[in-house]
């Protein structure tokens, strides 16, 4: 177990991010995405991610079909609100207004059929609403019961500073890993600093540390990955040789390329949860197994020097959404 931040709840050395279950990544089953949550908590995970805009919503109805009959105290639901977009799925802005955050929770709460969400946060900082009046109202809904702890979603250093001046925040939800460690800039030492937490995202950069992608394979309708820079073309290309090199000291210590990824990041400290994205109960075995992997000083310097810092070929995201990226300001 460990905690968000000094003040947030014990939570489980991994989380399962739930986002590709219902958007982003293609199709995807629903019996295998509820038997994949229900492996999750069975082996011993308490951290459930989601958005209410995964889906529309429908990650929420899942995550509440997948929990019927389980004991909702032994779960720690973390919810992203705030993003705007149509019906074909087009991102139109973010809103932190209070008003919107107290309509999203109450839609929230509705959908997941419960009482309250443990950790409740924007998905990104809204740039025309101040980032205390955003956590001012979420701290509003804590004094009523109905949030437990206050989170943040790509906030830069600047603006997690403001926000934690307002109300304690458990954890920041950031992308980090081998591909994206621009947040051991300023980001992760403002939040060692305040003693706020890191849940991890993006641990295998969207599959491409996941040791089964290649340049051949085929994206399905509806994966971002089709329009991200680290996918196309020569970046691809460039990224897979990073790959290459991780797996000739993953199969050298006996584990999987997925496996090393996510143990360096469980290595980076105790106050940062990986999330890991599975959909398919294959895949997350996996990932438990980066548990059982220990990292000697000598393992990470030569993780470290096959992917050295800054080393990925492109961008997270496309232009247009990086710049929504507080984070990144």
């Amino acid at each position: 177990m460990r905690t968000l931040g000094t003040g947030g709840p014990a939570v489980s050395d991994l989380g399962l991010g739930c986002m590709g279950m219902s958007d982003f990544y293609g199709p995807a089953d629903t019996s295998e995405s509820i038997a994949t949550i229900h492996a999750a908590l069975d082996a011993g995970i308490t951290l459930l991610d989601t958005g209410d805009f995964y889906g529309m919503g429908h990650n929420e109805l899942l995550i509440r079909q997948a929990l019927e009959g389980r004991s909702r105290d032994d779960v720690l639901i973390s919810v992203k609100f705030g993003a705007q977009r149509d019906h074909d799925g087009n991102w139109l802005g973010y809103d932190g207004r209070p008003a919107a955050v107290k309509t999203s929770l109450a839609y929230t709460l509705r959908r997941l059929g419960t009482d309250h969400v443990d950790v409740y946060r924007i998905a990104r900082v809204d740039p025309d609403v101040p980032i205390e009046e955003t956590v001012g109202a979420i701290a509003e809904e804590v004094a009523k019961g109905r949030v437990r702890h206050v989170g943040l979603s790509e906030a830069g250093a600047e603006t997690i500073r403001r926000a934690h001046a307002v109300h304690p925040i458990a954890d920041v939800q950031l992308e980090y890993s081998l591909l994206s460690r621009g947040i051991e800039r300023d980001v992760l030492p403002a939040c060692r600093e305040l003693g706020v937490g890191v849940t991890a995202y993006g641990v295998l950069s969207r599959g491409l540390l996941s040791g089964h992608w290649s340049k051949d394979r085929e994206l399905g309708a509806g994966d971002f990955r089709a329009v991200s820079p680290r996918f196309s073309g020569d970046n691809l290309a460039h990224n897979l040789t990073l790959v290459a090199a991780l797996r000739a000291l993953a199969e050298a210590k006996g584990v999987t390329v997925a496996q090393l990824a996510v143990a360096w990041v469980l290595a980076r400290g105790e106050d940062i949860v990986p999330l890991v994205g599975a959909r398919r109960r294959e895949r997350l075995a996996e990932a438990l197994g980066a548990l059982e992997v220990r990292l000697s000083a000598e393992d990470l310097a030569a993780v470290e020097a096959a992917v050295p810092e800054g080393a990925a070929a492109g961008a997270r995201y496309a232009e247009a959404q990086m710049s929504m990226l507080d984070s990144e300001r």
